[in-house]
């Protein structure tokens, strides 16, 4: 038994089931979904994966689970799978009507970028997935997070989103307006696995909490963190900005679970 599992075991035994406070399920595209793996926690934690990712897998009642991100594009109707082994563990999810945003873009290349505009946003585009395919063991899984910064949803998650009126993805984070200078802390402990001023998402953050599990920080003015630097919960990473593609200063505030953008809100316990 490796020694995190024996870690967990101990812990749930001490403190009784539901030691740790799971994230608000949600089978939709964008959500979380949590899979038992019928296997009791006496057992070494098991390896699953979620189309062709590595899921989290934590402590619950005893018994391993798997806490699986959907992604916003995963279709309606279609039986979703979670691999243990040769042991496979069907769900499905239901359909959510995210509504739409239009917005005003004053600089035309962020709508309409050039060839070598495209060329830069596709090497910041690996960068950042690469980022997000990290899987480290050597910390306990984080199940819940702070919010990031103070200040009202400007842009919630998942909207349908048009920039001068031409359709573009779906909002994979969740925007908090705030002024300008603002601070931007750690949502969770964990390691910062990217830092770029990039084409779109401007001065840019990404720290990885372990287990699958990263968040993004997007549009700053300041970065105050690089590459490597062990944060903890709550500790200041930069100020708000707005740079990047934006209509003012705001954090974009993503977050990853096993490689895949879910809505932030449902790792937050306390929203207030």
């Amino acid at each position: 038994m490796r020694i995190h599992s024996i870690i967990v075991f101990l812990l749930s035994s001490l403190l009784g089931t539901h030691a740790f406070a799971l994230p608000n399920e949600s089978r939709v595209p964008g959500g979380v979904a949590i899979i038992d793996l019928n296997v009791p926690t006496t057992l070494a934690t098991p390896v699953a994966t979620y189309d062709g990712q590595r899921v989290m897998v934590v402590a619950d009642d005893n018994r391993w689970v798997a806490v699986v991100g959907i992604g916003l594009k995963a279709t309606v109707g279609k039986t979703q799978t979670v691999k243990m082994g040769n042991r496979s563990f069907d769900f499905d999810i239901t359909d959510k009507p995210y509504p739409e945003q239009r917005l005003t873009i004053k600089q035309r290349k962020y709508v309409e970028p050039d060839p070598e505009q495209v060329s830069r946003w596709r090497r910041e585009s690996t960068e950042q997935k690469d980022a997000y395919k990290r899987f480290t063991e050597d910390t306990h899984p984080v199940l819940s997070l702070m919010m990031p910064a103070q200040g009202p949803y400007s842009s919630a998650f998942g909207l349908k989103r048009f920039y001068n009126d031409q359709p573009r993805s779906p909002h994979s984070g969740l925007d908090i307006a705030a002024p300008d200078k603002s601070p931007i802390v750690a949502a969770a402990g964990g390691t910062v696995s990217a830092v770029g001023e990039y084409f779109f998402n401007g001065n840019t953050v990404i720290i990885d909490h372990g287990h699958g599990l990263s968040t993004m920080y997007c549009h700053m003015s300041r970065i105050d963190v690089k590459v490597g630097d062990q944060l903890s919960t709550g500790q200041p990473i930069g100020l708000i900005g707005a740079t990047g593609r934006v209509t003012g200063p705001h954090l974009h505030w993503g977050v990853s679970l096993n490689n895949t953008r879910v809505d932030p809100l449902l790792f937050v316990q306390n929203k207030d």
